[in-house]
C-alpha cells in the first residue's frame, strides 16, 4: 500500500496533468482535509517533493483567500535553461540532491535513461572518493554535463 505522502504527491502531479498551464494551485487546509491529514503533512510533501531540483517552485500567498502556487519550471530558452539549471546546483550540491536533478531530467523528457545512469554514476560518492570537496567537484561535473547536453 502506498504511504499517504506517496498519494499526496501523485494527486497534485495528476493536477497538472489535467491543468493546461505549468501552475497548481491548491489550500493546504482544503487538501489536508480532502486526505484527513495535518495540514504538517502538506506542507512535508511540497518541501520534498516539489523542489526546486525536482523542477518546481513553490510560492505562498498568505491572508484570507490565501493559497500555494506549485509551479513546474519550464527549460524552453537555453539561456533560461542554463540560468536554472545554475541556480538549483549552485556550488555545491550534494549526491541525494545531484539524483533528484538529474531524475526531473529524466522524467521531464530533457535525457534519456542512459544519460541519467551515466551522470548518476559521475557524481556518485564512490566516484569521488579522493576528492576533498566532493559536493563542489559534484557541481562542477553535474553543471558541465548538462550544459553539453542542452547545448
Amino acid at each position: 500500500m502506498a504511504r499517504l505522502s506517496d498519494i499526496i504527491e501523485e494527486f497534485i502531479k495528476q493536477m497538472f496533468n489535467e491543468n493546461a498551464n505549468n501552475v497548481v494551485f491548491i489550500q493546504r487546509n482544503e487538501l489536508a482535509d480532502q486526505f484527513r491529514c495535518a495540514p504538517s503533512q502538506i506542507n512535508y510533501v511540497l518541501t520534498t517533493r516539489f523542489t526546486y531540483e525536482r523542477g518546481y517552485l513553490i510560492e505562498s500567498k498568505r491572508g484570507g483567500g490565501g493559497h500555494i502556487a506549485i509551479k513546474q519550471l519550464e527549460y524552453d530558452d537555453l539561456n533560461k535553461r542554463e540560468e536554472l539549471i545554475n541556480q538549483s546546483i549552485g556550488d555545491t550540491i550534494t549526491y541525494h540532491n545531484a539524483n533528484a536533478l538529474v531524475n526531473h531530467l529524466l522524467e521531464s523528457g530533457i535525457i534519456e535513461k542512459r544519460e541519467c545512469e551515466i551522470m548518476k554514476i559521475a557524481v556518485n560518492d564512490r566516484s569521488l572518493t579522493s576528492a576533498d570537496n566532493k559536493n563542489k567537484i559534484r557541481a562542477d561535473i553535474l553543471k558541465g554535463m548538462i550544459m553539453i547536453i542542452l547545448s
